[in-house]
């Protein structure tokens, strides 16, 4: 022991050491997202969708390190990207993806649509990127075929590092069973998105007319079938408002729980 004007400073002590820490171990500086996302690649192979608390636990068990949720959001990034590839990759390989579906299978549908490719204002020569495309399996086609003539469409937002959504259209077999029947990646729930979407629908799967057809109230879904020249109007087809949606809204306007199984049985 060293003593000091106003201390003392402990250099060497050779007795046991009793101090615990409160939780087994801290993060480490050098155990970064590069070495964390090659330890769990095994781990992210078997479940890409496995959650971040379930990675912070392996490691935890692995190296004895407590990691941030921040770092293990990162390495399990790179590790999907070893396993599966980026996005960017992802994108790229959607041309030759399709190419060689319809190769396969010549009476599937898969129609695209490109625009320039920008870097800030400037526009890049040469060089487009994938602005929608829409596509259905020939299965999906000809299962169609076999369905209660009635469709339903809605989307979902893409929360990936390239936003947009994925609209989709369902049937109904004759046991009750849901049939998707065809896709699409579009720029948002735009007029214009929808348009490509429900054009391509009555060009290449829904062929027969008087087919029920169900949506939300979306503004966009109206504007798109009155733009479809009568291929979504009757007698070809009848515009219906999905009853769930419509119970939604009246609960959020009027608050009255208790009316929501009346609203269901008005609609059905």
């Amino acid at each position: 022991m060293i003593q000091m004007k106003y201390c003392s400073e402990i250099r060497r002590y050779n007795g046991s050491h009793t101090c615990t820490r409160s939780s087994i171990s801290q993060d480490h500086f050098k155990l970064d997202s590069i070495i964390i996302a090659e330890a769990i690649k095994t781990l992210v192979e078997a479940d890409p969708s496995i959650k971040v608390k379930s990675v912070i636990a392996e490691v935890q068990s692995k190296f004895n390190y407590t990691i941030s949720y921040r770092k293990t959001w990162l390495a399990k990034q790179k590790s999907v990207e070893k396993i599966f590839g980026g996005w960017e990759a992802s994108y790229e390989a959607l041309p030759i993806w399709f190419e060689v579906m319809c190769a396969k299978e010549p009476s599937a549908a898969v129609h695209f649509e490109t625009m320039p490719c920008y870097q800030g204002d400037d526009l890049v020569p040469n060089i487009r990127v994938l602005h929608r495309v829409f596509w259905s399996y020939y299965p999906c086609i000809r299962a169609f075929r076999h369905c209660k003539p009635v469709v339903q469409v809605d989307g979902t937002h893409l929360y990936g590092k390239y936003k947009g959504c994925l609209l989709v259209v369902v049937s109904q077999d004759g046991n009750n069973n849901i049939v998707p029947i065809a896709f699409a990646i579009v720029e948002g729930e735009t007029s214009d998105a929808w348009y490509f979407f429900l054009s391509n629908l009555r060009r290449h799967v829904v062929t027969r007319d008087g087919v029920g057809f169900i949506s939300d109230r979306h503004d966009s879904i109206s504007s798109a079938v009155e733009r479809n020249n009568g291929a979504w109007s009757p007698p070809r087809a009848f515009h219906m408002f999905c009853i769930r949606h419509i119970e939604s809204n009246f609960l959020r306007k009027f608050k009255a729980p208790y009316l929501q199984k009346l609203i269901v049985n008005i609609g059905n």
